[in-house]
């Protein structure tokens, strides 16, 4: 008994270094990949898979995508995409397991931890580390079968696994065994174990296989208690897609065994390999049918965690509204007009968080703001990313140089505007580090504060209203106000250091106060390009 939870343990700390060497040569390519995800269904899923190949964990990938969606880097459309794939991607473990390569792990061992002791290079380190595991893997398959091979011989033990000759305890199983491992690669290659001894039977392995699936959400639930309500969302998406496909295979064994005659014949005499291709094929039909009704699924999540209004508001935000069906098959100038309207929209956005910002700053009580202001800045680097896409896309029309022109000024403006809502979040940070430390500013430098407030956020609607019109007129003012600026933002500083000197100013206070005139005075800067972006002068 002592050998089998040895075995167990070196199996498992085997597929922990495998996975964390893996994820350590590739794991921020991984998440560059997964950036890449679209609203293409087809490929959302075939990035889950590869990406769940790669790093050999689906609870990885299915983290990742959680942190994605909770940061609105992707949204549940996309994730449900990858999650599916992810399901697909993680039965390559057990393919790799029913090879018998236990004569093979020693070498394995050797190699890779020769490699991840003595060499220089982190690269070279990490792939040490993946061979150390892959043979350490190896080894504890070895001692696993070795000890299961002596617990056959006790007929109390084969007669506690009895229990598992029905089929909803035999899921049940699969479903705790595979919570409390938090792997169900782990938990099927133990099941492959099992039933290369004689212990467990095939159809058993195969309502296991199907539990398993469940209990592999257990980490991602509990990973999901410290997010935002989308990254529980996305978790719950996770335990749908697997409760719906375990009904779905349940159901298909239950009503036409024939099936399970298929797959054995597929390769028969080696139950490792028919269990591990159950596993593989059962996932990939899973997401064959599922995948048409994603959307439902994830609809389902939104009634599980409904949408509040604010939430509501933010999801509308992010959208696109005036670029939403603009290809590069539309007319130029349509979509010229069209991108110059989604470009205000999302200055409008980044504007008004400014402003929320500067209202949190010199009312900390506000605490609504804060977090206001922290989710609106995710919906300006959304939409950023977005409309960003957009404009690169529309270089492929038939544009005239005046057009390409605008087109490369016009991106430059999303940057600005997404600019001016960094510094918004910025603002809400000094407060807070105001607020957290118990400082306050002296009444003059307060004073000061909010008259360059006053002024930037005067001339940045200004310059939109330059850039929305292509009023050049305005430009003259706009410069004028923006010089305006510049000379305040020097006068105060000097101010803050004759302040610094007869000590009457805190010294966090003058470092936030020096800090929010740099920042104020950026946003006016950015104002400035907003406003000469298109107009000529």
């Amino acid at each position: 008994m002592l050998s089998f939870f040895g075995g167990i343990g070196l199996f498992l700390y085997g597929m922990s270094i495998m996975s964390t060497g893996l994820k350590n040569a590739a794991g921020d390519k991984m998440k560059t990949i997964l950036e890449k995800v679209t609203g293409k269904r087809v490929t959302a899923i075939a990035i889950g898979v590869l990406v769940t190949m790669l790093i050999q964990s689906s609870s990885a990938t299915d983290m990742m995508v959680i942190g994605f969606v909770d940061s609105a880097l992707m949204n549940l459309s996309q994730a449900i995409g990858v999650i599916m794939g992810a399901n697909i991607g993680t039965t390559v473990t057990a393919q790799i397991t029913a090879f018998n390569l236990s004569s093979y792990a020693p070498i394995l061992v050797f190699i890779g931890a020769v490699m991840a002791l003595f060499a220089k290079k982190s690269v070279t380190q990490n792939i040490g580390k993946v061979i150390l595991g892959f043979g350490m893997l190896f080894v504890g398959i070895g001692i696993l079968k070795s000890s299961i091979a002596l617990l056959a011989e006790s007929e109390a033990f084969v007669k506690a696994l009895t229990f598992l000759s029905h089929p909803a305890l035999a899921l049940l199983f699969g479903v705790l065994f595979t919570a409390l491992l938090q792997s169900s690669s782990s938990s099927i290659v133990i099941f492959q174990a099992f039933a290369v001894e004689g212990m467990l039977t095939y159809e058993q392995c195969v309502f296991l296989a199907i539990g398993a699936a469940i209990g592999s959400v257990t980490p991602n639930l509990l990973a999901s208690l410290t997010t935002g309500r989308n990254g529980k969302r996305t978790a719950l998406i996770n335990l749908y897609f697997n409760l719906i496909r375990a009904a779905l295979l349940t159901t298909i064994v239950l009503v036409f065994p024939v099936v399970l005659e298929w797959i054995q014949a597929l390769s028969p005499g080696d139950i490792a390999r028919q269990i591990a291709n159950t596993h593989t094929i059962f996932a990939i039909f899973a997401v064959l049918v599922i995948s048409p009704f994603a959307e439902q699924i994830v609809k389902l999540t939104e009634l599980t965690v409904p949408l509040r209004a604010d939430e509501q508001q933010v999801l509308e935000e992010r959208r696109l509204v005036y670029l939403a069906n603009i290809s590069s098959r539309s007319i130029p100038a349509v979509a010229m007009n069209q991108a110059k309207l989604e470009i205000s929209r999302m200055g409008r956005i980044a504007r008004n968080n400014l402003e929320a910002a500067l209202q949190f700053f010199f009312d900390v009580t506000r605490t609504d703001l804060f977090a206001q202001v922290e989710t609106t800045e995710e919906t300006v680097d959304y939409l950023n990313k977005t409309i960003e896409d957009k404009l690169v896309a529309l270089r492929s029309m038939q544009l005239t140089d005046k057009d390409v022109f605008r087109l490369s000024r016009m991106i430059l403006v999303v940057s600005d505007f997404e600019r001016i809502s960094d510094h918004a979040e910025n603002i809400i940070e000094f407060a807070d580090r105001l607020k957290n430390a118990k400082v306050k500013m002296s009444e003059a430098a307060v004073e000061e504060l909010r008259t360059l407030s006053t002024k930037v956020m005067e001339n940045l609607d200004r310059a939109m209203r330059v850039f929305e019109e292509e009023d050049e007129t305005l430009l003259p003012e706009t410069e004028e106000k923006e010089q305006e600026i510049d000379d305040l933002q020097a006068l105060f500083i000097q101010n803050h250091i004759d302040r610094l000197m007869i000590n009457t100013c805190d010294p966090l206070g003058g470092v936030i106060f020096a800090d929010m005139c740099t920042d104020l005075e950026r946003c006016g800067d950015q104002a400035m390009n907003i406003a000469e972006a298109l107009v000529q002068k």
